[in-house]
C-alpha cells in the first residue's frame, strides 16, 4: 500500500471510528489526561497495524480489536510511551449541538455514573460493554474479541446482570447522600 493511499484511508478510517476510539480510552481509564493519552496510543497503533490489515474483518471490527488490545496492555507500559504529542484526536470533543444544557447536563451525569460501573468491571467485559454500546452484531464482537456468538451472549447477559447491579447501588447511594 503506498504511503498516501494508507494516509487517506487511516484518515477516513479516523473519522468514521473516532467514537469507538473515544469510548475505549474514556472506559479503560479515570481522567481526562489519562483519556487523551490512551487515545493517542491507540490512533499509533492503529496507524502502525494499518499495513497488516487483511480485510479478513470489517474496518470497524479491525479498528475496535486494535483499541481493545491497546487498551487493555495501555498500563503496563504508560510511562514509557508519554511524549509531548500534538493529539490527532481530542477526546472531550463529540458534543450534541441540538441538546439543551439542562438535558445535557443530566446526560452528562448518567454517563459518568454509566463509565464508573464499567470501571469496576473486569477488562476483558469492559471491552464487551464497549462492543454492545457501539451495537456492534453477536458475530462482529466474537470477531473482534476472538471468542464464540454463543459464548458473547453469556457473557453478555452476565455484563447486563453486573452493570445494572453497580447502576442501582450508585443511584441508591446518590438518592441517600441527597437527603
Amino acid at each position: 500500500m503506498l504511503e498516501e493511499d494508507a494516509k487517506s484511508l487511516f484518515i477516513d478510517w479516523l473519522e468514521k471510528h473516532k467514537a469507538s476510539v473515544v469510548q475505549v480510552a474514556r472506559a479503560y481509564t479515570l481522567g481526562s489526561e489519562e483519556s487523551q493519552d490512551l487515545a493517542q496510543e491507540i490512533l499509533l497503533q492503529a496507524w502502525h497495524s494499518l499495513p497488516r490489515f487483511r480485510g479478513q474483518a470489517s474496518p470497524a471490527t479491525w479498528f475496535y480489536r486494535v483499541a481493545l488490545h491497546t487498551a487493555m496492555n495501555w498500563r503496563r507500559n504508560d510511562q514509557r510511551r508519554r511524549t509531548c504529542q500534538q493529539p490527532l484526536l481530542e477526546v472531550q470533543a463529540i458534543p450534541s449541538e441540538t441538546i439543551d444544557s439542562a438535558e445535557h447536563a443530566e446526560q452528562r451525569e448518567t454517563l459518568e455514573q454509566l463509565y464508573e460501573a464499567i470501571h469496576q468491571l473486569p477488562k476483558s467485559d469492559v471491552a464487551l460493554v464497549l462492543l454492545y454500546l457501539d451495537e456492534l452484531s453477536y458475530r462482529e464482537m466474537a470477531s473482534v474479541l476472538g471468542i464464540s456468538e454463543s459464548n458473547v451472549g453469556v457473557r453478555l447477559n452476565r455484563v447486563k446482570k453486573t452493570l445494572s447491579q453497580l447502576l442501582n447501588v450508585e443511584v441508591a447511594e446518590g438518592q441517600h447522600n441527597e437527603s
